[in-house]
């Protein structure tokens, strides 16, 4: 390019600028992400990364393989396969640059049918997008990650339905989020009861979404929704409200299967065997203490056949980080529930909309809350006074003296190629103060320290950053040294 060009194509910026209103208009804007969606420091991405591998490994150490589908699906793949109350806005749209959510169980059954696939055990971790109004202080984004894991296949019943439960219990154990209960429930038990009470066939669904509603509101209004809005009787939703208050667990289902009302349901005998079926599984896997069959719980998706489950937090506590950076205008609480951390259910005819012959593939699975957990940890390590390590550097390289730095990028080389994770400052003489600092600020645990004394004599100086001892060990003896101090970094 020549002068004058150059010339030209800043005489146009200029004029573009002042267009624009010159700096006046750039003190107008004001940075922020998006409604709905925020950004991660290292520290919360540290935390993420440490939830993520502790699910990942359950859903591995249960033999599960990994697969990924697509972020959004056609219209026509969609349309039918939810209730009638779903909080979705079906069709995939490309404005305002913000896609509709895909409820996980859609694209994993419509890639069965598509890939004639008959038997898999699967998960799937990818971000995915929502149109409705974030709830930011629940951890409800419209950009978040879906966690999900899949039983498909033609297996003796409730024995993968038990598995998704000892999953769910196994990850919120671990991560240890403070209590929790998993209620369960089966679709089946839910329609011989509206039947039973003398819900018409054609309010089933509609009903089924009010009931679903229990753990938000009271029963009072609840049951006003039913009768005013949905039109039931008042005998009908009374009979309702008497089961709906009921929970237990294998005894309950042996209870109802004696009730003169729910015996006389084919539906939900099956469900309550099945219920007792699954009860005697999950004590084989010793779970009871955090499961709980719940007659309230009804999941308002149209596709769930059978066993359903959401698992709750049971407590509160302060109000996630993200809602102070992100909820501008929204009343600050002093404590927040943060509810539901996991869900899901059988799904068996799914996958038979799919598939031109109609052919179904039992399913069942679950998905985690993954945004809503990474809330609460989030709030833990705020309240923790534990540092958060935001680097796994298992080795900070420095010197003592001036002029060492071709030694320093030497020795770091060497640790690198050695599968040592290992950092140099990016300054010819460092001050050996500030090389130590770094490594305290950081969580560093060690120093490989070099002097003219320790080049004359083929060691590093190796120095344990909290405990301040220092060894000298052997050039050829130090990548041995460092990975037996650093097991776990």
């Amino acid at each position: 390019m020549t002068v004058s060009q150059i010339d030209e194509e800043v005489a146009k910026l200029l004029e573009l600028k002042v267009q624009l209103g010159g700096d006046e208009s750039r003190h107008q804007f004001t940075l922020k992400t998006a409604k709905g969606t925020r950004d991660y420091n290292p520290k919360q991405m540290a935390i993420r990364e440490k939830v993520f591998n502790t699910i990942i490994s359950c859903f591995k150490r249960h033999g599960a393989e990994n697969i990924d589908t697509p972020v959004f699906e056609l219209k026509e793949t969609l349309t039918g396969k939810y209730g009638e109350d779903s909080k979705y806005d079906l069709t995939v749209s490309f404005k305002p640059t913000v896609l509709d959510p895909t409820p996980s169980q859609v694209p994993f059954a419509r890639y069965l049918a598509m890939n004639k696939v008959t038997n898999i055990k699967r998960y799937h971790i990818a971000k995915v997008y929502r149109r409705d109004n974030p709830a930011m202080t629940r951890g409800r984004y419209r950009e978040f990650y879906q966690c999900d894991f899949d039983i498909a296949g033609q297996y003796d019943p409730m024995i993968p339905d038990a598995e998704c439960l000892k999953i769910v219990h196994e990850i919120l154990s671990e991560l240890e989020l403070g209590d929790f209960r998993i209620k369960v429930n089966d679709r089946r038990i839910l329609d011989g009861m509206f039947a039973v009470c003398g819900v018409p066939d054609d309010k089933f669904r509609t009903i089924c979404s009010t009931v679903d509603k229990l753990d938000k509101m009271s029963w009072e209004d609840v049951r006003s929704e039913m009768v005013k809005e949905k039109g039931l009787s008042e005998e009908a939703a009374d009979q309702i409200g008497q089961y709906v208050s009921l929970q237990g667990g294998m005894d309950l289902a042996e209870r109802l299967l004696q009730d003169a009302k729910m015996s006389q349901s084919k539906q939900a005998c099956a469900g309550l065997t099945d219920m007792k079926q699954l009860f005697s599984y999950l004590q084989l896997f010793q779970v009871t203490d955090k499961v709980v069959f719940d007659l309230s719980l009804a999941r308002g998706l149209d596709y769930y056949t059978g066993v359903i489950y959401e698992a709750i937090l049971t407590q509160t506590g302060p109000v996630p980080v993200a809602a102070a950076q992100n909820g501008a205008g929204e009343k600050a609480e002093e404590g927040v529930s943060v509810g539901s951390v996991a869900g899901g259910g059988r799904y068996d005819g799914l996958v038979g909309m799919f598939d031109p012959k109609g052919r179904k593939v039992p399913c069942v699975g679950v998905s985690i809350g993954i945004e809503r957990v990474f809330s609460i940890m989030e709030q833990k390590a705020e309240a923790s006074a534990e540092k958060v390590r935001t680097t796994e550097t298992q080795v900070m390289v420095a010197s003592a003296q001036k002029n060492l730095l071709e030694e320093r990028l030497r020795l770091t080389a060497e640790l690198w190629n050695a599968g040592i994770k290992a950092e140099v400052m990016y300054k010819k003489n460092p001050k050996l103060l500030s090389q130590l600092q770094h490594c305290e600020d950081s969580g560093i645990p060690l120093v490989a320290i070099l002097g003219e004394q320790e080049l004359k004599d083929g060691v590093v100086k190796l120095r344990t950053v909290h405990s301040r001892e220092e060894i000298d060990v052997s050039r050829a003896k130090l990548v041995e040294e460092i990975k037996r101090r650093t097991l776990d970094v």
